[in-house]
């Protein structure tokens, strides 16, 4: 769908005092590897005519209070699927403005500081996707994942790699692109049955998936992953190549059919997909964006 720059949106974001975007502004990156969104709001105080140190109060007041207008832009532009992002299922009915804001009001916050020359004033938020994700899951019991009427014999894994760090083929198309990250991707085999996708998911396992760089499954040590990825998939991961990608936006990967049997044809390895015990692996390039400026 695009990014949420609609008629709607522009009145929205630009019915706002000018001298606000030349004071005030965001900076920051969507980190999909921490699932977060690190932000810094930074207040210029001699062009907002602050003084030190009584403006010190007052410029912590209008970054407390201009914090949400600047993140919201970020947040509507989250890629939920491969077909939309946040700001597109406002625009159809499925959620408001109201709850946006909420979701910004989760974040974690550093107190302001000056900077070492005086001249600004900076505060840092830290947004969990995951908590943005769980915002947007409405289900309260998972529907049952697709089973096999000829299961296949398949070792019991404690988790799902899914590699796909590099270009792959986008299917129905002559195209091949890197997959990226999104809050709800979806999983495809290679006869475009559906594996895995939201409402499978326990409702209280958290995100979908999980996103890592290549070199997490690279590290030292007997299993050859990072302690970070470890804790997602365990030590005896199934380990798959993805063999394309699918979607408008190219984040649903395609797992060869055989590899999906491995997956469906046992209860506790459904379970693993059940409670959230994939991880996918990006390009480095994909995993960090540099979030929307607040309008």
């Amino acid at each position: 769908m695009g990014k949420f720059f609609t008629l709607w949106g522009f009145l929205l974001f630009f019915a706002i005092p000018a001298f606000s975007q030349e004071q005030i502004g965001i900076s920051g990156m969507v980190e999909w590897d921490k699932m977060e969104i690190q932000a810094t709001v930074s207040l210029n105080l001699a062009s907002a005519g602050l003084s030190l140190p009584a403006g010190r109060t007052q410029g912590e007041a209008l970054i407390n209070s201009e914090y949400i207008r600047l993140i919201r832009p970020s947040i509507l532009n989250l890629q939920m699927d491969s077909s939309s992002v946040i700001g597109d299922h406002l625009e159809r009915g499925e959620g408001t403005l109201m709850e946006v804001e909420h979701l910004a009001l989760q974040a974690r916050s550093v107190p302001p500081a000056l900077s070492t020359d005086l001249r600004s004033l900076s505060a840092s938020y830290f947004l969990d996707l995951t908590g943005v994700a769980a915002a947007h899951i409405h289900h309260e019991r998972p529907i049952e994942i697709l089973r096999t009427l000829s299961p296949v014999p398949a070792p019991v894994y404690t988790g799902i790699i899914i590699i796909a760090y590099e270009n792959l083929p986008v299917h129905g198309t002559r195209n091949s692109a890197l997959p990226r990250p999104c809050l709800f991707p979806k999983i495809w085999d290679t006869d475009m049955n559906l594996i895995f996708e939201r409402n499978m998911l326990n409702p209280r396992a958290g995100a979908m998936v999980r996103y890592f760089p290549q070199q997490s499954i690279f590290a030292t040590g007997p299993s050859g992953l990072s302690p970070e990825i470890a804790a997602i998939v365990g030590n005896r991961p199934l380990r798959i190549h993805a063999y394309g990608i699918f979607g408008i936006s190219p984040t649903d990967p395609i797992i060869n059919r055989d590899d999906a049997l491995l997956i469906i044809s046992s209860e506790e390895n459904r379970s693993l997909l059940r409670e959230g015990k994939v991880a996918i692996i990006l390009d480095n390039s994909v995993l960090r964006e540099a979030i929307v400026p607040g309008y």
